[in-house]
């Protein structure tokens, strides 16, 4: 083993008494750093050998005191190996505590995770929505299950998590957990937040995060054609629960406005805006930013339908809407029935109010992202290049038509 430790014994003649025994010290350096200690040895200064770092003479007692520094510099060199063999990095602070068996107080991974949650539990409402603390109790969940899976334990010191566990941990949410890239690098980034904390904290020294690299894919957005939503809006239900679902739905196909934020929505939203007209203004629970949003005839006419439904008055609320995943149930039963071949969630709407409703019309894309709430315009600019490959399909088409005329003119003009 090639050791960086160097170790020198020498008198403390500072610390001599009135007969000049001085007590004999032990530096222990590593690099450029080092500790002392007393050897709890003393000898007259006129005996000790600076060269040799040791007493002179060859008495019983000359002898004995070498040997007891000896045994010194074997036992520093033991604590040496033993900080090797568990993988310990060689400082002079961690040979000091292995030499002397002190223990520190190690911070561990899963106790500064739960903490993490449990704040945000605390603020849920305040600066939580409940689906972020159900992210983080999962991205828990799975920290848990790959420590197991991956190194048989159940906690980690932090001061152990490297570039090689983050990458790891992202093969096991791929690979075990079956993740999309998408929901593998939204758990790595949940994980990266409580790094981050000890980093901060100052509870580790490096950021195993530094050369980590991970990308979210765009995902092609889905959303309803004008045809689709005529469809919706034709189509007589005979159950009061379809129809309402369905109101609810083009509700937000007309707003905008995600499913939580539909729910949250009272009377007291709806205000006149600078035009002299019906306006929303309310904040989306998501992001925090402001959504100030005009009501159209066809949202007013829904507003009007429901304000006086005994749900709706009961919880004050603008509508009686079911939980989010009623919503979603019965939309899938309303895209059958409307012979819609699109998977119906209620954030659909969200997506149709973006492109079919807005951009597809006109309305310039400044307007659409400050309606939908979007803190950067580049967020709603996906939408216009998801109506780009709309345009490129309809070109596509009108190309395939032109074709097919000019070769039927072709063969009229041929000769036989």
């Amino acid at each position: 083993m090639n050791t960086t430790t160097s170790i020198l014994f020498y008198i403390k003649r500072s610390k001599a008494n009135v007969d000049g025994i001085c007590p004999i010290y032990v530096r222990v350096t590593i690099l450029t750093q080092r500790f002392e200690f007393s050897s709890n040895k003393y000898i007259d200064s006129e005996r000790w050998s600076s060269e040799g770092s040791k007493v002179k003479g060859s008495n019983e007692d000359t002898r004995s005191i070498n040997s007891h520094l000896d045994n010194i510099k074997s036992k520093i060199f033991d604590a040496e190996k033993r900080l090797y063999k568990k993988d310990i990095i060689l400082t002079s602070i961690n040979l000091k505590n292995e030499l002397f068996g002190i223990t520190e107080n190690k911070r561990m991974l899963i106790p500064i995770f739960k903490d993490h949650n449990n704040k945000i539990k605390e603020l849920v409402g305040k600066e939580y929505a409940p689906g972020t603390l159900e992210r983080y109790n999962t991205s828990l969940k799975h920290t848990k299950e790959f420590l197991e899976w991956k190194y048989k334990i159940s906690d980690i010191e932090i001061s152990k998590i490297d570039h090689a566990f983050i990458t790891e941990y992202e093969f096991y949410l791929r690979s075990v957990r079956n993740c999309c890239n998408n929901t593998a690098v939204k758990y790595i980034k949940n994980f990266s937040k409580i790094i981050k904390i000890c980093l901060d904290n100052e509870w580790i020294d490096k950021n195993p995060f530094a050369k980590y690299k991970a990308k979210v894919k765009e995902v092609e957005r889905v959303y309803l054609s004008e045809q689709e939503i005529q469809s919706i809006i034709n189509k007589d239900f005979k159950t009061e629960r379809l129809s309402l679902v369905r109101d609810i739905f083009l509700f937000s196909c007309f707003t905008g406005l995600a499913y939580i934020d539909v729910k949250n929505l009272t009377k007291s939203h709806i205000s006149i805006g600078i035009d002299g007209e019906k306006w929303i203004f309310t904040h989306r629970q998501k992001t925090e930013t402001a959504s100030k949003i005009p009501v159209l005839p066809f949202t007013q006419m829904i507003i009007d339908k429901y304000e006086d439904h005994p749900q709706s008055n009961f919880q004050n609320k603008l509508l009686p809407i079911l939980s989010n995943q009623k919503m979603n149930e019965y939309l899938k039963e309303i895209a059958g029935v409307c012979e819609i071949e699109k998977e119906l969630t209620f954030h659909i709407a969200r997506h149709t109010f973006a492109t079919t409703v807005t951009l597809t019309n006109g309305v310039p894309i400044e307007s659409v992202s400050k309606m939908l709430g979007h803190k950067n315009l580049s967020t709603t600019q996906h939408y216009a290049k998801v109506l780009d490959k709309k345009v490129s399909e309809d070109m596509k088409m009108l190309r395939d038509k032109f074709a097919l005329k000019t070769n039927t003119e072709q063969l009229k003009n041929t000769q036989p």
